[in-house]
Order: structure tokens, then sequence, then C-alpha cells
């Protein structure tokens, strides 16, 4: 008899090819949020509230009376907390409600990692300007940021007491009321992909970013030229994080920077990465993370003995062309590049479309503006959104030449905002 999987929100790559890996898959998600080609990769959708733990609950007790469910899974941060509840509720391996709110509340995890002298990072609650300023005027240059936030949203930096109050503003002003202040780290932002099984930890791929002033990440690389020099440190640190947040098993996505006194905890996720990471691993160390969420815990396939050397260098880019109104877009790339365009007017689903269509594809590009739509301020990843590259060469350096070079190719013509 099939396996069968309850997969609660989320983008379909991981989904595609279950039937043929003998996978029942119930897909809980919200109506109108998911692609309607994912529908024939499932046994069965049912509409929820994905954030809802007891909507979620509810929507799949019959289902799991009818035919248990060996697995309830999910690689989308919103549903984090929510599937660890159902996880609970039914007796399952995963990814509990207990490790899942650990990883969303960041002043929980900073408790978690000083109660076992990991990672040490000074931070404090804040519940009043005068929590901030203290702070600062400790530790000098902080950063104030939701305690449950994600995806670089409203980070800021601060200094002085007037840089304490204009954060402060701007964060009352976004309806955060939970706010953590933390020592800035200064360093480059580095990132392992690893997956669990059993309490077993086995890092993967190791990336590294390039940003924006307001720390949204527009390029993605792999392995990590930066990483190397603390490869050993990183992939130990990444265990015993997942060991002390209790991860049973699963992917995980943990950030780092590598500060003047070693690697430093920026945070983790229990799920795949985004920005389309676990293509770039895939094709840097030959494992296909979105085929083990589901077969690993499924006992399909094993997990890994040891972590992976490189066999080749990834990088995927983000087009970032000046805000404004999209007047012609241009190409001037080689014949052999995969080029892609969403439909005109069309706003699509998932974050990155046609990825995993690409997956062959040794150099794409995707373009998802058109003449005469808008092209936003890059202020969060949510803003990228008018396409991305993808390259592969021999190494990192070479697939973030690749990359330029692809980017260079593509000329947006923007007529200015007012």
């Amino acid at each position: 008899m099939n396996k069968r999987v309850a997969v609660i929100g989320g983008r379909p790559a991981p989904i595609y090819g279950a039937k043929k890996l003998g996978i029942d898959v119930v897909l809980v998600h919200e109506e109108g949020a998911y692609e309607q080609e994912i529908v024939a990769h499932c046994e069965k959708i049912v509409h929820a509230d994905i954030t809802d733990g007891n909507a979620v609950i509810n929507a799949l007790e019959e289902l799991h009376l009818q035919r248990p469910f060996d697995r309830i899974i999910t690689t989308t941060e919103v549903a984090g907390e929510s599937t660890g509840k159902a996880v609970d509720h039914f007796g399952l391996a995963g990814v509990s409600y207990k490790t899942a709110h650990l990883l969303k509340d960041k002043l929980a995890m900073r408790d978690l990692l000083a109660a076992h002298d990991l990672s040490p990072v000074a931070y404090s609650r804040v519940d009043c300007k005068e929590d901030a300023i203290e702070f600062v005027n400790r530790y000098g240059r902080s950063v104030l940021k939701p305690a449950e936030g994600v995806a670089s949203l409203h980070i800021h930096p601060c200094e002085d007491e007037q840089s304490v109050f204009s954060a402060l503003k701007a964060l009352e002003a976004a309806g955060v009321k939970n706010i953590i202040i933390e020592e800035y780290l200064e360093g480059p932002v580095v990132s392992v992909d690893s997956f669990s099984f059993a309490r077993q930890h086995i890092p993967i791929g190791y990336s590294e970013y390039r940003m924006n002033d307001r720390y949204v990440e527009w390029e993605v690389s792999t392995p990590s030229t930066a990483a190397k020099p603390w490869l050993s440190e990183l992939r130990s640190m990444t265990c015993r994080l997942l060991d002390v947040l209790e991860l049973e098993e699963g992917p995980s996505h943990s950030e780092f920077v590598l500060t003047k006194k070693g690697p430093r905890i920026l945070e983790s996720h229990a799920r795949l990465a985004g920005s389309g990471a676990p293509s770039l691993v895939k094709r840097a160390f030959g494992l296909d993370l979105n085929r083990m969420f589901l077969t690993v815990p499924l006992g399909i396939d094993n997990l890994p003995e040891v972590s992976p050397e490189p066999i080749a260098g990834a990088a995927i880019q983000f087009f970032v062309p000046a805000p404004g109104t999209v007047k012609e877009v241009n190409l001037n790339l080689a014949p052999d590049v995969d080029v892609r365009r969403t439909k005109v007017g069309e706003t699509p689903l998932v974050f990155l479309p046609y990825l995993f269509e690409l997956d062959d594809a040794k150099n794409a590009v995707v373009i998802q503006k058109h003449e005469g739509e808008y092209i936003p301020p890059l202020n969060t990843v949510a803003d990228c959104v008018s396409g991305y590259v993808l390259a592969t060469g021999a190494s990192r350096e070479d697939a973030v030449a690749i990359a330029n070079d692809l980017v260079e190719g593509v000329h947006f013509i923007i007529e200015p905002q007012p």
C-alpha cells in the first residue's frame, strides 16, 4: 500500500512526482492559493486556514481515521506551528509544535542558545524605548526587529537615541508588537542546508548571499567561498543547534554571520530554504532536497551517512532594476540559454515560476515583468518580482560570473517613478 502524507500549504515542487514514488499526498491549503497543476499530483486537496492548528487538525481528522497518515509536513514558514500542533495531535514523527515555536520566536531561540552556551549574542526583549536605548548604550551598534519576523522584514540597525526612536516608530507603524534588539553582527552571511532523520543531522549545502542595504538577498550562490574556512565549525554548530531544538526529522535551513569572533547563529528554519536553494544544492552537491522532503522520512531513501562534497557551483540572481513602469525588455543572450516568460498581466502563485521545469537547464533566464507593468522598490524579498537567472558553473565563482553575464544580457527599459 502507498505511503500517505498530509502536506500543509507551501509551493508545489516537493509534491511533484509523489505518485511515481508510491506516495499519496493530501494537500491542505487555502482556496485559490495553490497552482492548479499541482492537483494532478495529489490524492486530495482540502481547504483550510493553514496558520490555524485546530483548522488543520479538523481538516485531517476524518481522513486520518479512514486511513492514517504516515507524516504531516510543511515547507512553508507560516504553517510551521499549525503543522506542529497537528503532528503532536496525531502522535506522528516530525517537527513538533515545541520545535516550530522555538524557531519562530526569536527571543525563545536566543534564550535556548544562551542556556546551552551556543553562539553567544547579546540580545534583549524591548518593552519600551528606554530598553532599546540602554542596550545601544551598552553594546553600540545594534539591530531592532520583530521577535517573530521573517524574510528580512522590518530590520532596523541603530546606534544612538535618534536611530532607536526612528526604528521603534517604523516598527509601531508596521503593527509590530513583539520586538527584540540584538548586537549588530558584522560579517558575511552564509547558510547551511541540512537534512535530519531520527535526530541524526547531516549538513549538505552551504551558501552565501549578496544583499542590498535593506538586507534583501538578491543573489544566492553555492558552495560558499566565505564559509569554507569555517566549514567544520559551521557543520558542528548546525548539528548542535538542531539537537537543542529537538528537531526530529526533515529539512532545515540555518543562517550564520561570520564575525571576527567566529560564526554566530542568525536564525534557523525547519523547512526547505527559499530563493531556489534546493535547486542550487542539487546542482552543486547532487542531492535532491525536494525529493528527500518526502522520501527520507518515509524510508524510501536513506539519509546520507556523511556530508557530500561539491561537484559544481550554482547561483541564482534576481533582476533588480530601478523602480518604475516597464517600457520594454530587450534580450541579448546566447542561444543555448533557456528563456521563459510569465504571461502578461498574470501574477504567479509561486515565488520562482518555472524553477521546477528548469531542473535540467544549465543556464536559464525567467522574465516576470512586461511592458506597462510596475516594478516596486526592493524593500523585502517579496519585491523580487522582475524575474531571475539561474546558472551552473565549475565553481561558485564561475556560476556567479555566468549569472552576472546573464543579467547583463537582459535590459529593462524603465520609466522612473515621478
